[in-house]
């Protein structure tokens, strides 16, 4: 069944056109990832179908009644609520609806409106809404609900709002770059989720595994049109491949063709009245076919050589750090070889940052050394972005860093460098203000590498490349005749690229792994399924009941009141029922709801108790 047409949808922003006459659909079922470079339109065209914008023409057809979900690349909240009132006021279903309408009513003290909101929190489920939204939340990471959003990251704020559309259930979920900023685990859980779930899916994302393990139809976006593929990403790939050669076969033989008919038109100018007017239209045709025919595609440059590294990289004995009683390094040891590769991984906030941060002096350690090699010379893609003046143009930014690019068997000058790097001479003379996430990514990377570094430290540096530029990055990093040192959650990048992983798990430990990611995960999940079976084998083993001591005198005379206070609150509760399920007009419900909470959570706090005793009895 077909859950939204798109029909003819064009797009553009002034004289320059993102995408024009798009047509496709999304059925039930549908899990569908959208891949283009930067500045093709991918995130305009999310918005465009969630209805967040207003296409130039075409149109949006959805089925009556259709729940969409929509997360956006940057998430924004209204105010600067704590996370758990921010999630919920993002979430966009009744049962949020009823929730929010309910507390607005027990802080005003609405009697007439608490009776009737009461019957619809019946109604909709909600009375453990919020408590399952706070799971979702802890799922995803975020533990702390009385943070304010305004102190949150832009990676949790992202994760507060992804729990958010989450609990809506809708049945088109619409994900604009999911993965950036979750770690690895997260990122996981995600996936396993969205494959599992039965909403239909539509999102852009850079993760290659996550488009191959989710996604059943892949939508590329190229010169303001897009190609469909009903497969998974790898499926895409090798389709892709495919129809490039065949297109770019066709195009060689048209233009062998326009080569002849070329000649022909030539040929003598006053005999050209006695040409056949079906050869002139042809050579037309073929001229429209050949300009319209695939053009080379300009992709980033990375062709700058490393200068040379000696035998002695680094040396780390016995470090030590910790701020306060977090401890990010304990009596870390371990000497780094020349042109090693290695990927650090764990979860966020476990001190992969403060790691590299202390190889480069930028943090010191509280105790050990750190021993560099004479000849290393560090380049830092690091986290925080870009560390360059907004209010200047790019040519002038990088010129003032150097007026001349070292590039090993030559030499370059900025407006040269910056071109290799998508830089156009109008695209140069741009703030840096004005730059696209995908923009200041490609000159933050220009940047690093202008240096001519050894020893390569990229910290996250997936997040706002596209997948063409990251398939280039890893190429250059396999061949790259240095070291280095990457953070990344992206785990088809760290596959491709590092040698072995120091896995950081907490509390100041790093475990060396020899292997790829992808064998980590093996190992991981293989140790956890070996550490659960002896308990899975004791609990299923019958177990000889050890009877608990008996109960003291005292705890007797508690386990007799504690009958008297269950079934007086019990009485009660049911008393409290009976007075909301009456339809009457009720005096001071505000007393009455908070009372019937207050009843509830004792009478539970009384029967547990009430059990514990009863063992013993």
């Amino acid at each position: 069944m077909i859950q939204l047409q798109i029909e003819n949808l064009t797009k553009s922003y002034g004289d320059r056109l993102l995408f024009g006459d798009i047509t496709f659909g999304i059925n039930e079922g549908d899990k569908i990832g959208i891949v283009a470079k930067n500045g093709t339109g991918k995130t305009t065209l999310l918005s465009v179908i969630a209805g967040n914008e207003a296409p130039d023409s075409g149109n949006i057809i959805a089925r009556n009644g259709l729940r969409i979900g929509y997360l956006e690349q940057k998430p924004t909240f209204e105010g600067n609520p704590p996370v758990a009132q921010a999630a919920l006021a993002a979430c966009r279903d009744a049962a949020a609806d009823v929730v929010r309408r309910y507390e607005e009513a027990m802080a005003s003290g609405d009697d007439s409106k608490l009776t009737a909101l009461l019957h619809e929190m019946d109604a909709a489920g909600a009375w453990d809404y919020e408590d399952r939204l706070r799971q979702l939340l802890t799922r995803l990471g975020v533990n702390d609900m009385g943070a304010r959003v305004d102190t949150l990251s832009g990676g949790q704020r992202k994760r507060v709002a992804l729990a958010a559309v989450l609990m809506a259930e809708p049945e088109l979920l619409i994900l604009d770059e999911p993965t950036n900023h979750l770690d690895v685990q997260v990122i996981e859980w995600l996936e396993n989720y969205l494959k599992r779930a039965r909403m239909s899916l539509l999102m852009v994302t850079h993760d290659r595994y996550f488009l191959d393990r989710v996604c059943n139809r892949i939508i590329e976006m190229a010169d303001q049109a897009i190609y469909i593929y009903d497969g998974n990403y790898d499926y895409y790939l090798r389709k892709r491949a495919e129809r490039i050669e065949a297109m770019t076969a066709e195009l060689a033989k048209v233009r062998n063709t326009l080569r002849r008919e070329q000649e022909w038109m030539s040929r003598q100018p006053q005999a050209r009245a006695g040409k056949a007017q079906y050869r002139i239209d042809s050579f037309y045709d073929l001229k429209e076919r050949e300009r319209n025919g695939i053009r080379p595609e300009r992709d980033v440059n990375l062709s700058v050589e490393a200068s040379y590294i000696g035998s002695k990289i680094f040396e780390a004995q016995n470090v030590c750090k910790a701020f306060g009683d977090k401890v990010v390094l304990r009596d870390f040891s371990y000497t780094f070889a020349r042109y090693e590769k290695v990927g650090i991984v764990g979860p966020n906030g476990v001190g992969k940052s403060t790691f590299i941060k202390m190889l480069q002096g930028i943090v010191q350690p509280d105790s050990g050394t750190w021993q560099l090699g004479s000849t290393v010379r560090f380049g830092y893609y690091c986290q925080d972005g870009l560390q360059l003046d907004p209010g200047k143009k790019v040519i002038d930014a990088v010129t003032e860093i150097t007026e001349e690019i070292d590039m090993g068997s030559h030499r370059l000058s900025p407006m040269q460098f910056l071109n290799k790097f998508l830089f156009n001479p109008a695209d140069q003379q741009k703030y840096i203000h004005t730059l696209s996430g995908g923009e200041l990514a490609r000159l933050h990377l220009a940047t690093v590498l202008m240096r001519r570094p050894n020893f390569l430290i990229l910290d996250e540096p997936t997040n706002d490349l596209d997948i063409v530029t990251l398939g280039i990055l890893e190429e250059y990093l396999a061949d790259f005749e240095g070291c280095l040192i990457v953070i990344s959650h992206d785990r088809y990048f760290l596959d491709n690229i590092v040698q072995h992983l120091f896995v950081m798990t907490g509390g100041g430990e790093i475990k060396d792994f020899p292997g790829t990611y992808s064998e980590y995960a093996v190992w991981r999940d293989s140790q956890a399924a070996q550490s659960a079976a002896p308990r899975q084998e004791k609990a299923e083993r019958p177990q000889r009941k050890e009877r608990p001591a008996k109960m003291s005198f005292k705890e007797r005379k508690e386990f007799e009141s504690l009958g008297e206070e269950i079934e007086t609150l019990t009485a009660e509760k049911a008393e409290l029922e009976a007075k909301f399920n009456s339809g009457e007009t009720l005096d001071d419900v505000a007393a009455l709801s908070m009372r019937y909470n207050e009843v509830s959570a004792l009478l539970d706090e009384k029967e547990m108790r009430w059990l514990e005793l009863s063992e013993k009895a």
